[in-house]
């Protein structure tokens, strides 16, 4: 029997699906209804993965039943898709084209398959959502009070902030106290906050945001995380290599911890200052420390065993 693609293109209120090779196509409802429905229309047939674009929060229902009912799911960057459907020379867009041009990417790409997450991870995972939206609160409500005359508003911005602040309080409990349920994964938050610089924040962000860590090669890892450097070269012409792509919160936790590492983890430290004596700016010293620090959480992670200082 011979394997086939769907490519699903999801909206808010439908999801359109084209199966390939045998170009099929499918129109239901984003609801537990629709979902049965395409596994009706699936049938007995072979499927090598289903890919789908992120959509915010409507494709999260549809991930969580397809990952439940065992089947493949390849979530692609929008961005790469896009790019795919221009050079295919197709200019018209509809959700069904979408569709079939998700899943001849499929077919022709191979996108990676997502492994299925737990409900304790789905948890975590919007948990930690719910936490970064507070922190972007945090952070409108201080830039907010820098511009505020009026003594009422004054007072309501710092109540404001407290209950925030209470409120980051309470989610970080919540997440803490899941990890700590399974002895699995507080073992592996254990490994990682043995790291210096590395903070309980940037540990749980890691194992949310990136569950493969301690499972891949370091390019996997490094590109994984975005600090993969991207080389640019053309004939003669050699450009400055940058990073791009990944997973920018994970990149994001990592940029304090690599400035703490820089100054209190010796190895690191010596490997910053080569980097800047040899004349490389310190913006991209750190970019090297923060590649260094998500390979050697990968690495301790891979071994099983917390991080331990280098005898002198």
């Amino acid at each position: 029997m011979t394997d086939i693609t769907i490519g699903a293109d999801i909206s808010k209120d439908h999801i359109d699906l084209h199966s390939l090779p045998d170009g099929q196509n499918l129109r239901v409802g984003n609801d537990r209804k629709g979902f049965a429905a395409i596994l009706k229309w699936i049938g007995a047939k072979s499927v090598e993965r289903i890919v789908y674009e992120p959509t915010g929060p409507y494709h999260k229902a549809f991930e969580r039943f397809m990952a439940a009912n065992g089947l493949p799911l390849s979530k692609v960057n929008p961005r790469l898709a896009r790019r795919f459907c221009e050079a295919t020379g197709r200019l018209a867009k509809t959700d069904r084209i979408d569709a079939e041009l998700l899943a001849r990417y499929g077919t022709l790409l191979e996108p990676r398959i997502l492994q299925a997450n737990t409900q304790d991870h789905n948890d975590l995972k919007e948990l930690h959502m719910a936490r970064l939206a507070l922190v972007k609160d945090r952070t409108a409500a201080k830039n907010r009070a820098k511009n505020l005359s009026s003594p009422l508003l004054k007072k309501h911005n710092v109540e404001r902030l407290r209950q925030i602040e209470r409120q980051i309080k309470a989610v970080d409990e919540a997440i803490m106290a899941l990890i700590a349920e399974d002895a699995s994964r507080k073992a592996r938050f254990d490994i990682l906050v043995s790291i210096p610089g590395v903070s309980q924040v940037t540990a749980f962000t890691l194992l949310i945001e990136m569950p493969e860590l301690g499972e891949l090669d370091e390019k996997a890892a490094a590109a994984l995380s975005g600090l993969a450097p991207v080389s640019r070269q053309s004939g003669r012409w050699t450009g400055r290599a940058f990073i791009a792509g990944g997973r920018a919160i994970v990149r994001h936790a990592l940029y304090m911890p690599a400035l703490v590492a820089c100054r209190f983890n010796p190895d690191l430290k010596a490997k910053y200052d080569d980097l800047v004596k040899t004349g490389k700016p310190p913006k991209v010293a750190i970019t090297a420390i923060m590649r260094k620090l998500i390979l050697l959480a990968n690495a301790l992670l891979r071994n099983n065993r917390k991080w331990i200082p280098k005898p002198a």
